[in-house]
């Protein structure tokens, strides 16, 4: 990069005014205090009312120094400027990644001390689900891909031939899979939270950020009945009476109930979710799907159905957070393109033709070294799947011009594996593990050297091409 050129990008946030200044405290002291030999000049100071951060980098052992800003504000802004010439790209690019994570593990540790409420019009209030354990077999069933639930039949049809006999296991098998694809729309539908129309499109969402003095006290003192009454409350003051939700009236209910609180420190939300994907739909011409909401904090969509006409989008209040619009629509598009191609009929195929085959071909082989074929088999079965997930990456960024959005949703949700994938050590295995999306470090660079303007004929060969040269080069 030319000595002097600023390179800037802004970043959506969660966070309300009231943690501005802690932000700060947090990057500093979480990032830059612990790496003080390759970070210089910093300083604290104010612009517009809010708290900014500068410091210079001194990269490799000080040959490249770049200048720093953080101005807070929704979104935050971060300018670099280098003061060396032909700084490489990859610096910049490392550096900005670097920010991101450490803003989103500040966003993940004040999420520990926030109180959401989450309401669609017209529809009941529910409690928010619990993002840890043991709220996380639906979603890993719906939101880590429906091939979860063909190798846990998998793994159910083994027992079965020992019971049942291995033809009848073969037929259970197959048609479980069948029917479980056809009808997973209103299987999702079922389980989901709310669903999402034209007379009800909207989503609105509370946030407060508890203050310091209150965090401790507050577990033990509001149970899930109890803020499930101030959250019906709150609706009925405000959206029940088709008034906006306004941090004055949930104020005052929830001073009724002891909570004091701070303005700064909440923040309100309303997303048309229907506008969402219907805007979606439109650019790969299909009709809008069923739209569900599952009320979790845990940042995610999926999509499923037998066809686009019978599909389902489910969405999680958590995404509808933690995104801005542009990241939320990319991250829509990249689950219509799993519904326009037919994946989930695709991976019945290619579940159910390979456990054919090794039912009534292979079985009689396979009484010597039959756990590592069925270990190699899966591997290569997640494998093809991430071709899929690669291809809807890529139908996404080309159906909405800016592949670089979906690169920055992809870090949030994601960030927590992004570090965790920087040592070279860790990608292979993410390669080959039983995960049928690829490795986030792979999926973000991709997103962010492709030209906005590609003309991609083939999305799922190219798909497959690149995949296969990001398996090859993490050795």
């Amino acid at each position: 990069m030319v000595e002097g050129e600023t390179a800037s990008f802004s970043i959506e946030t969660e966070v309300t005014p009231a943690y501005y200044e802690e932000l700060i405290g947090y990057m500093y002291q979480k990032y830059l205090q612990p790496q003080s030999q390759v970070f210089a000049n910093i300083k604290r100071s104010s612009a517009n009312g809010e708290p900014v951060l500068d410091f210079t980098y001194l990269g490799d052992e000080g040959k490249w120094n770049i200048d720093v800003r953080i101005q807070t504000g929704k979104p935050i802004q971060v300018s670099m400027k280098p003061r060396s010439p032909n700084v490489p790209q990859s610096v910049l690019d490392s550096l900005k990644e670097d920010l991101i994570i450490v803003l989103q593990y500040f966003e993940e540790s004040t999420r520990r001390s926030t109180l959401y409420f989450a309401w669609v019009q017209g529809r009941a209030a529910i409690p928010e689900k619990s993002p840890f354990r043991r709220a996380r077999v639906f979603e890993r069933i719906f939101f880590g891909n429906i091939l979860f639930l063909y190798v846990l039949l998998f793994a159910i049809s083994i027992l079965l031939i020992y019971v049942i006999g291995i033809y009848w296991t073969a037929i259970f098998f197959v048609t479980s899979q069948f029917l479980m694809v056809v009808f997973s729309d209103k299987l999702i539908g079922t389980l989901s939270d709310w669903s999402i129309s034209s007379k009800n499109p909207s989503v609105h969402i509370l946030q407060y950020h508890l203050p310091a003095q209150e965090r401790a006290a507050f577990m033990q003192k509001y149970s899930r009945e109890r803020l499930l009454q101030m959250k019906k409350e709150i609706y009925d003051a405000t959206l029940a009476l088709d008034k906006p939700l306004e941090c004055a009236a949930a104020s005052s209910v929830m001073a009724r109930y002891g909570l004091k609180c701070v303005p700064e420190n909440m923040s309100t939300k309303t997303i048309n979710v229907h506008e969402l994907v219907q805007e979606a739909t439109e650019r790969f011409s299909l009709p809008t799907p069923k739209i569900a909401l599952s009320n979790t904090m845990m940042a995610n969509a999926a999509a499923a159905g037998p066809s686009p006409k019978r599909g389902i989008v489910l969405i999680t209040t958590g995404l509808l957070v933690q995104l801005g619009k542009e990241e939320i629509l990319t991250v829509l598009a990249h689950e219509l393109s799993h519904l326009n191609a037919r994946d989930p009929f695709v991976l019945l195929g290619l579940v159910g033709g390979e456990y054919l085959l090794r039912i009534f071909v292979l079985w009689p082989y396979l009484e010597n070294f039959g756990l590592i074929y069925l270990i190699l088999m899966l591997g290569l079965i997640y494998f093809i799947a991430k071709f899929f997930e690669a291809r809807a990456d890529l139908d996404s960024a080309i159906k909405f011009g800016n592949p670089k959005v979906l690169a920055g949703a992809l870090r949030k949700i994601g960030f927590r594996r992004l570090q965790y994938e920087r040592s070279p050590s860790t990608r292979l295995s993410d390669w080959i593990t039983w995960d049928p999306h690829p490795p986030i470090y792979f999926r973000v660079q991709r997103l962010e050297k492709l030209d906005p303007n590609a003309q991609i004929k083939h999305t799922f060969i190219q798909s497959v091409k690149d995949c296969i040269r990001g398996f090859f080069s993490a050795f």
